[in-house]
């Protein structure tokens, strides 16, 4: 649940961006290609992420302009400026940021003693893009308790002294595609806003309705890093000799492992659809939609997604200064909603939505604001916000998608806790365990077009066109299972025939409730079964099979059933949103059985997984 607050305000902001914009002609000035593939990655990623402008605190020899401090402090100044309040009246300062300019002190600490400010109460959050969301949170918190007072929150990036060309001399300038992806994509800047406890007397302010900051670090492994190398987790520039060594071993380039991103937006969307869910906002009522993504290609994304649930905020609602203000993360959302309050005629009762994730290791920002002017904002202060119940107007299979949402949001975080799972993202898994996993999973995969078709069989006549879906969708898959056997026996697997293996105990326990399922009268339930099964293969299986592969001494032939199943149940799940379509406009009130079907196999699927170790 989010954090509520009831007499929070954003009375100003600010926010500073260094020197001059340098526009994408003019990038190589200060970020350099530093390989013969420089060019061609850094053209295909400007080409996706959309950003023309951006700005550095570094000059064109690599030589610091302006530090991270400093530019945090400057944008505390503009957002004082813009304000009722001096710097004395504040009573707490909270940071964010990936990384200050030393290693020790703390941020917050720092920035203080640059802005000469009087004692008070201060909070470095450090993280990725959402550190800076935590710190407001803090603060907010903060100040909600306090008698009187006011909070400064400020986020400020500088990654810019991490790509300059000379800090990949060490390596030779020999280096991956992780560590070239992130220096096309960040630039510096910082952004600031003043929290109170009453509105400004003239003009507008944001009263903070809630925040709600959740990480999902248990479940993924590290998708953005510095300090550590490529390929060796858990190791820390810490531990090398000297820190010398430790460059040498590039453990200090910034990487993103790249094909872990779509989670990101994966367990954005199911957070938003369960905000809704918990009557925290309605996609409906809100007016403005500040979205922070790293890349242009990537709004879409969210977009698709937020359509596919019927939870979609019209286009034109949104609002992004990416293009010409650049990725800054922890500073992005705060630079942009300072552009926001100064470009945009604000009306009292509007309402705002900030999305922030962040893929440092997962982690998903929500902000609700409303729009409050002089004398009607006091009125609201002592005011409760409403709990409004879940719209009637939404449509029986939008409603369904956005339940089954929960349900795939809570066992996906189980299933990347399992054992089985952990395994493999920790890089312990052994060729022994993947013969294992197969000879437990070959005899369930087997079932699976069987319980398909007999439930397809039970269907009644009327349901012909659905009987016809998904006896398409059975046939398919009716011989995935001897793909899945040849795979077992080139992993080194000794059984000769099929009949020799058995499911673990967790795979009885899916087979026999999959089995009692088809064979029940119109089984429209089974929806929901396909629902978790097929999503684990296209949400959860594509992410392991790269880890696989690189821990695993096997041949490419042995991986080709989760290769399948990793490119084509997309379009299995696209055929699964038309029969679910299908059977909630034929049979009204089937939905409660298709999601409780949904619930009780994640149940069983994640139990299959503990059992294979």
């Amino acid at each position: 649940m989010p954090i509520r607050f009831d007499n929070v305000y954003v009375t100003s902001t600010g926010s500073f961006l260094p020197g001059a914009p340098v526009g994408n002609d003019d990038i190589d000035r200060y970020i350099a290609p530093i390989n013969a593939t420089s060019a061609r990655i850094k053209r295909r990623i400007l080409a996706e992420n959309g950003i023309t402008r951006r700005h550095y605190a570094i000059d064109a020899n690599g030589e610091t302009v302006l530090s991270n401090t400093q530019m945090a402090a400057m944008a505390i100044n503009r957002c004082l400026s813009d304000g009722e309040v001096e710097l004395q009246d504040v009573t707490i300062l909270c940071t964010g940021s990936s990384g200050g300019d030393l290693a020790m002190p703390g941020f917050a600490n720092m920035v203080q003693g640059e802005l000469h400010a009087p004692p008070m109460t201060t909070s470095a959050h450090q993280g990725v893009c959402a550190a800076g969301m935590a710190a407001l949170q803090h603060a907010a918190t903060a100040l909600e308790l306090s008698d009187k007072g006011n909070a400064l929150v400020t986020a400020s990036e500088m990654p810019s002294r991490m790509f300059k060309h000379s800090r990949f001399a060490p390596r030779g300038y020999a280096t991956d595609f992780d560590s070239h992806f992130l220096r096309w994509m960040l630039s510096d800047g910082a952004g600031a806003c003043l929290l109170s406890k009453q509105p400004r007397r003239s003009g507008v302010s944001l009263k903070l309705k809630w925040i709600h900051n959740r990480s999902f670090s248990g479940d993924l492994p590290v998708c953005m890093q510095i300090g550590q190398p490529g390929g060796a987790q858990g190791r820390s520039y810490l531990d090398y000799p000297s820190l010398a060594d430790a460059e040498a071993d590039g453990a200090f380039l910034l990487r993103q492992d790249v094909r872990l991103l779509p989670h990101l937006f994966e367990l954005g969307i199911h957070e938003y659809a369960t905000l809704v869910q918990q009557a925290a906002f309605r996609p409906e009522q809100i007016d403005h939609f500040l979205c922070h993504y790293s890349s242009q290609k990537f709004a879409g994304v969210v977009e698709d997604l937020m359509q596919r649930a019927g939870l979609a905020i019209p286009r034109e609602r949104w609002y992004s200064n990416l293009t010409w203000r650049g990725n800054t993360g922890a500073a992005s959302i705060f630079i942009m909603l300072a552009d926001f309050v100064r470009e945009r005629e604000l009306k009292p009762g509007q309402q705002i939505l900030c999305f922030v994730p962040e893929s440092g290791r997962f982690s998903i920002s929500f902000m609700h604001l409303e729009v409050v002017e002089g004398d009607a904002a006091v009125q609201m202060c002592n005011i409760a916000p409403p709990h409004e119940a879940w719209p009637t107007q939404s449509a029986p299979a939008s409603r369904l998608i956005q339940e089954l949402a929960s349900v795939w949001h809570e066992y996906r975080s189980r299933a990347w806790r399992s054992g089985l799972i952990r395994k493999i993202v920790a890089g312990e898994f052994t060729n022994a365990d993947y013969v294992r996993w197969m000879s437990c999973w070959i005899p369930q995969v087997r079932e699976g077009s069987r319980w398909m078709l007999a439930g397809a069989s039970n269907l009644d006549p009327r349901y012909a066109a659905l009987t016809a879906l998904v006896s398409k969708h059975a046939g398919e898959e009716r011989n995935d299972f001897k793909i899945l056997f040849e795979d077992y026996r080139l992993a080194g697997g000794v059984a000769g025939m099929i009949e020799e293996l058995r499911r673990n105990p967790g795979g009885e326990a899916l087979n026999a409730y999959m089995n009692a399922l088809a064979s029940e009268p119109t089984p429209l339930g089974l929806l929901g079964a396909i629902y978790i099964i097929e999503g684990t293969g296209q949400r959860i299986i594509p992410a392991l099979l790269p880890l696989l592969r690189d821990q695993l001494d096997l041949p490419s032939q042995a991986f080709r059933f989760l290769s399948y199943h990793g490119e084509n149940d997309a379009s299995h799940l696209e055929r699964w949103l038309t029969a679910v379509e299908m059977a909630v406009q034929l049979s009204p009130g089937c939905e409660r059985q298709i999601l409780n079907v949904a619930r009780h196999t994640a149940e069983l699927y994640v139990l299959q997984m503990e059992h294979v170790l």
